[in-house]
């Protein structure tokens, strides 16, 4: 594989992930990774430590990581230190599926992106209707003793 086909297959694999709300590309451990809101949800494998492939490693739900390697073990792999968590390696030099890479990376997204929190509520102001009286407030008179 040659330098500016493997450069264009990380550059499909980037718009991909930053595609995706507050994602950002920090590198560590040398290689390009991709997190929302500091969380990590792929990693970019340039032949890590001498292996063979050009891959990302993504979190998958449970039970995803075994079903995508029993389907297809050439194209799927338990990844290095993050695989006995459930992620899966895929490779993406060997003619990759983009509409498969681009649901895994969606659904890994879905796995670490933090659920927002509802803000405040913000209290309305009833609107007047200039043509009817105002509502009347029950009064607070003291029972007799």
């Amino acid at each position: 594989m040659t330098t500016a086909s493997a450069r264009a297959l990380v550059d499909r694999l980037r718009a991909i992930c930053l595609a995706l709300a507050e994602t950002t590309e920090k590198m560590a451990w040398g290689e390009p990774t991709w997190r929302v809101r500091g969380r990590l949800f792929a990693q970019l494998d340039d032949h890590h430590h001498g292996a063979d492939r050009l891959a990302v490693w993504l979190p998958a739900a449970l039970g995803i990581q075994e079903l995508l390697i029993k389907s297809d073990p050439t194209r799927f792999f338990v990844p290095p230190y993050v695989g006995p968590r459930g992620w899966i390696g895929v490779r993406i030099d060997r003619r990759p599926n983009w509409r498969l890479v681009t649901t895994l990376v969606h659904d890994a997204y879905a796995q670490v992106a933090p659920t927002r929190r509802p803000g405040p509520r913000r209290r309305t102001k009833a609107k007047s209707d200039p043509g009817r009286a105002p509502a009347l407030r029950p009064s607070r008179a003291r029972r007799p003793t």
